[in-house]
């Protein structure tokens, strides 16, 4: 590994896995679960995807066709035993008129905060966010940049 990439390591704070389906050295970030393993994250991603469903009132075989899947192979995002592509996140946030946000956070709450308390009032915040009408959101994104100017960069603080 060269110096650069050994640098980037040590900035972003990232710990060394093993990939469980080739086990090839993998690096990730610590969050304040620890190290959430790449086969709990699908089954994170599978569960949200079960709730999602179930809140439109929609079975297996009822979403499946809608997808271009057989019911088999839809379970199979469900069950975490299939790597869900972001394109197919995408297709089924469409379909289930759910944010993709919410199943990425399912999966990976740490990327929202440092702890769970902070990651929990970011998604929150999102989610209102989501709803506001678009006057609305403009007004509170002048607010938000107004704060962001005022706020020293990361690089003045390091």
């Amino acid at each position: 590994m060269d110096k650069k990439t050994e640098l980037y390591i040590e900035r972003a704070h990232l710990v060394e896995e093993r990939d469980p389906e080739n086990d090839s050295p993998i690096y990730r970030r610590t969050g304040f679960e620890g190290v959430t393993t790449l086969g709990d994250m699908d089954s994170r991603i599978g569960e949200a995807l079960r709730e999602a469903r179930e809140k439109q009132g929609l079975t297996r075989p009822h979403l499946a066709p809608l997808l271009g899947l057989a019911t088999q192979v839809y379970g199979r995002y469900e069950r975490g035993e299939a790597k869900l592509h972001v394109t197919r996140l995408v297709h089924l946030s469409e379909l289930l008129d759910c944010s993709p946000l919410d199943v990425l956070f399912s999966a990976a709450p740490h990327l929202w905060g440092d702890t769970r308390e902070e990651a929990d009032i970011r998604m929150r915040l999102m989610k209102h966010i989501e709803q506001l009408p678009l006057d609305k959101a403009r007004l509170l994104l002048g607010v938000v940049e107004s704060f962001l100017a005022l706020q020293p960069q990361r690089d003045e603080i390091s």
